[in-house]
């Protein structure tokens, strides 16, 4: 039964799904791009400023949970698509045809993210899944009128179809042989129960969740949908999407006990390695940013799993580091991309020889994309190196050799390909081809938000205390 105390634990939630529907009757009564993207912006902010408030509920609502885990994921859900926001009004404003409806789509995409990160139940973990999904198909073939983006949208929603399929054929048969839907349910059900028809019933939901998270096998998808989406949407994708998967599955696998049987964990584990090291040798000889960065995130999913295999008690707080240092990098990547490119030419700034001398017009674009490349390799003195010595130390702590040693091989690979970018960077070419951002870039939200992300990547690399302190703060108040 839903109460008030439960309703307290859903406000940053009804905020945000309050806020898609003002937008949907303000772009009904008038269309305003500037104004549409500030009530976003308002209404992100609102719900991130009410996680405080969710946290001192003294219940959970049904089918729902708001412990450490969730809110850790309500935060990174709201601020990435915060920083989303800001760098898509520079974008659409050179958008022919209508720019609100976007807006609309991510806000109704990041309710089902909202709704993901808290399910404690399969039914609020399936209909969170397709909330957060089916928007992201309209986001992502936005540009329909540039061949790519339309293709990027039909390839997604074909194969995510396919991957939901596996998905609730999983759900059946755990069903079926527990006779739960709630996730402490299927705890209790699973607890003597390891026979072939649970087992395949994970290896199925496994399959589908894999799929959204990139891992190989299940990664064909990505550098097309990267590749063809446009910039603002494919940073949503890479992003709050795969996060709010993976905390999902991140709680799954640490509350059913199935997925920590040993037939499953070395399946896992496979994964994992073939994960890691398949996405930075695809990344290799890629001469388009967007796919490069999409091979690269498969990458470091595979990095991420992990602490998945490995779990223990320091699993959650390994995840929660990894993720806020990927996030912020991504973010930065994808946005010098989203600044350099326009919807005018059909295509985004996704070929590598549009950043060649990117530094001698543009140094502060070029000296952003510089520090999420050095971040994105895990070298010191940046994000990307705090989350991945976390990853390393979990390997090494659980005895995981054949995991860390997949670690060093795919960072080793990896530097190759984002020192070849970083090169590039400084290399002008009479006579190019440009794509470039405009004069005042940097007086706007969206180059604004992109510096100041930038500069928490070296602040999370030099001084990481207070953000490993928030994330293991909400790690040990998980499950």
């Amino acid at each position: 039964m839903l109460t008030l105390a439960n309703l307290v634990a859903l406000i940053p939630l009804i905020v945000v799904g309050a806020t898609a529907v003002i937008v949907m009757l303000g772009v009904a009564w008038q269309r305003h791009h500037g104004a549409t993207a500030l009530v976003s912006a308002v209404g992100l902010v609102l719900a991130l400023a009410c996680v405080p408030v969710a946290s001192t509920a003294l219940s959970s609502p049904p089918l729902m949970t708001m412990d450490g885990l969730a809110l850790m994921g309500s935060v990174l859900v709201l601020l990435c698509a915060l920083v989303t926001v800001a760098l898509s009004h520079h974008y659409l404003t050179g958008y022919i045809g209508p720019k609100e409806e976007f807006y609309l789509l991510l806000l109704c995409a990041v309710t089902g993210a909202l709704g993901l990160v808290a399910s404690d139940h399969l039914a609020t973990l399936f209909i969170s899944l397709e909330l957060l999904s089916m928007p992201l198909y309209g986001m992502l073939a936005y540009s329909f009128r540039a061949e790519r983006s339309l293709e990027a949208g039909i390839k997604y929603l074909v194969l995510s179809a396919a991957a939901t399929a596996f998905l609730l054929f999983g759900m059946a048969l755990i069903y079926a042989r527990t006779g739960h839907l709630d996730l402490a349910g299927l705890a209790t059900g699973l607890a003597n129960t390891s026979d072939a028809w649970t087992l395949a019933g994970a290896v199925l939901m496994l399959v589908g969740l894999g799929f959204k998270l990139s891992i190989v096998p299940f990664h064909l998808w990505t550098p097309d949908v990267y590749q063809g989406g446009p910039a603002p949407a494919t940073i949503f994708l890479a992003t709050v999407s795969k996060l709010a998967v993976f905390v999902l599955l991140l709680r799954l696998v640490t509350v059913a006990p199935v997925f920590n049987s040993d037939w499953l964990n070395t399946l896992i584990t496979l994964l994992a390695l073939i994960t890691m090291l398949g996405g930075n040798l695809l990344a290799l000889f890629q001469s388009n940013l967007k796919r490069l960065l999409g091979y690269s995130s498969i990458a470091h999913f595979g990095y991420l799993m992990v602490a998945i295999v490995a779990g223990g008690a320091l699993a959650v707080e390994t995840v929660g580091v990894y993720l806020v240092t990927y996030l912020v990098t991504t973010l930065a990547a994808f946005g010098v991309v989203t600044q350099l490119s326009s919807p005018f030419s059909g295509e985004d700034a996704a070929g590598l020889h549009y950043y060649r001398g990117l530094f001698w017009r543009r140094p502060w674009l070029a000296a952003v994309m510089t520090v999420s490349f050095l971040s994105l390799a895990g070298i010191p003195l940046t994000a990307g190196f705090i989350g991945k010595f976390y990853v390393l130390a979990l390997g090494v702590a659980e005895n995981r050799w054949w995991l860390v040693g997949g670690i060093v091989a795919g960072s080793a690979i990896g530097l190759f390909y984002y020192l070849r970018v970083m090169v590039t960077l400084y290399l002008p070419e009479p006579g190019m081809r440009r794509m470039d951002a405009t004069n005042d870039w940097g007086n706007r939200i969206g180059g604004l938000t992109l510096l100041v992300v930038a500069v928490l990547i070296l602040v999370l690399g030099v001084y990481p205390s207070p953000m490993i302190q928030w994330v293991a703060g909400l790690s040990t108040a998980a499950f």
